[in-house]
């Protein structure tokens, strides 16, 4: 018998068909009398087993040729009950007419509050959502419409719950966004009760490359554990976010006990810093980009960021070696914790003689 598969109805068996003779040799014309080929009988699908989505995703992931995903569902309670041992946060999204956080305004905002077990560095309990539109007083983009699916009609004389989201942010220990740089300044703009709050990036914290990720892009992180979702509206990347920091890192190390959520809680506990590269050699640009230095125009020096103090310290005796070539410098430093961290405003700066 030979298997047929309909992805609706499960499998249905054929009765054994006729070989095929791809290329067959010449023959007299048969004549019309001569029977015709007989046509497969078909068992009726009501009669065939049939496999619910799971099972047969189950079984596809049992093969070594074959990678699953599947479509991601919203945990609202999360097992476990939170207790003394737990970090509040607050995962965070936006969806903005554009990029220019002095011209641009938040359409969309969404936030979802819960409690970490410290220990596990897992979600524990329930899980308090919002998600709020507001006009932006002015048309939204085409192509902002392209990308989120927002349109004028919707926004029309919305506005946030300042009230609801006041309550969200009592007690919260650390504000989480996928690209923090981004949507703190526009959020601390619009409701500057966010600046009085510590702050990690789930994008720029953690070093997706050193953990073996293809993209630190949130859809390829999803994707690598078999999940996808409808992306760009502010509650389903939220919902995506806290299911990716949730799961075990694959390299973890000694601050990064098991999940991203455990890494970012330590990572918005210590300090950080921002080194500028000041007065490099001009021929030196090619050796700090290809070491992740980024050029900025307006301060016109090569910088980069520093996770920690040991980070720091390695990026001094590179610079001394690699850049400077043992000559005397002076390199900026800025240090930033987590409530200065990806917001408008500076750290404390210091010059360190190399």
């Amino acid at each position: 018998m030979t298997q047929a598969f309909n992805p609706q109805l499960g499998f249905a068996f054929l009765a054994d068909l006729p070989t095929l003779d791809l290329d067959p040799p010449k023959r007299a014309i048969r004549s019309p009398k001569a029977s015709a080929p007989k046509t497969p009988k078909v068992v009726p699908a009501t009669q065939a087993p049939l496999m619910d989505a799971e099972a047969m995703a189950r079984a596809l992931e049992a093969h070594a040729d074959y990678k699953v995903q599947r479509r991601l569902k919203p945990s609202l309670q999360w097992p476990g009950e939170a207790h003394s041992g737990v970090k509040t946060i607050l995962v965070l999204d936006t969806e903005t007419t554009g990029l220019d956080q002095a011209k641009e305004k938040i359409i969309e905002l969404a936030l979802l509050r819960v409690s970490v077990d410290t220990e596990t560095g897992l979600p524990v309990g329930p899980v308090q959502v919002y998600d709020g539109l507001e006009d932006p007083g002015k048309p939204i983009p085409p192509e902002v419409v392209a990308i989120t699916g927002i349109e004028d009609a919707q926004v029309q004389g919305q506005a946030l719950d300042e009230a609801r989201i006041a309550e969200l942010l009592q007690g919260v220990d650390v504000v989480i966004a996928h690209n923090a740089g981004f949507d703190r300044p526009f959020v601390e703009a619009r409701l500057p009760a966010f600046a009085g709050l510590a702050w990690a990036c789930s994008f720029a914290d953690i070093d997706w490359k050193a953990q073996g990720r293809g993209s630190a892009k949130l859809e390829s992180l999803a994707a690598e554990l078999g999940l996808f979702y409808d992306a760009h509206r502010a509650e389903m990347d939220c919902h995506a976010l806290l299911a990716v920091l949730a799961a075990p890192l694959p390299k973890a190390g000694v601050d990064t006990t098991q999940t991203g959520l455990a890494h970012l809680l330590y990572a918005a506990g210590n300090p950080s810093y921002r080194l500028s590269a000041t007065n490099a050699p001009f021929e030196a640009k090619d050796l700090l980009k290809a070491r992740g230095y980024r050029w900025n125009g307006d301060q016109r020096v090569w910088a980069t960021r520093l996770s920690d103090d040991a980070a720091l310290h390695t990026e001094f005796d590179w610079l001394r070696q690699q850049v400077y070539a043992g000559r005397h410098a002076a390199v900026q430093v800025e240090q930033m914790d987590a409530k200065t961290k990806y917001s408008s405003r500076s750290g404390h700066t210091v010059y360190q003689q190399l």
